[in-house]
């Protein structure tokens, strides 16, 4: 899947990514993804399915059950969001390095 970056607004932006990691987004990934987010002063939000939850909380990031395959859409808005959703694109384009050492 081609991962596209659409302008929402002047003050948001989305981007659509892939699972492509075989266990889907489980804990530790999670928590990679969690800590990406954070390193932003922009609101990160994950939707799947129309249902949106807070990128930078452990809790809502693991329980979105995101499995191999799931289309997301990131969506990120603040001061840094080029910033921000580049760095997530690239998170999930790399599969989390998983497998990597």
């Amino acid at each position: 899947m081609n991962f596209v970056l659409t302008e929402v607004t002047d003050k948001m932006k989305k981007a659509q990514v892939k699972v492509i990691n075989e266990n889907g987004i489980h804990l530790r990934l999670a928590g990679e993804l969690v800590k990406n987010s954070n390193k932003f002063k922009s609101d990160i939000l994950i939707e799947k399915n129309s249902e949106q939850i807070n990128g930078k909380s452990i809790l809502s990031v693991a329980s979105l059950g995101a499995e191999y395959g799931s289309e997301l859409t990131i969506i990120a808005n603040g001061q840094d969001e080029s910033k921000a959703l580049d760095s997530l694109v690239k998170l999930f384009e790399s599969g989390f390095s998983e497998g990597e050492k």
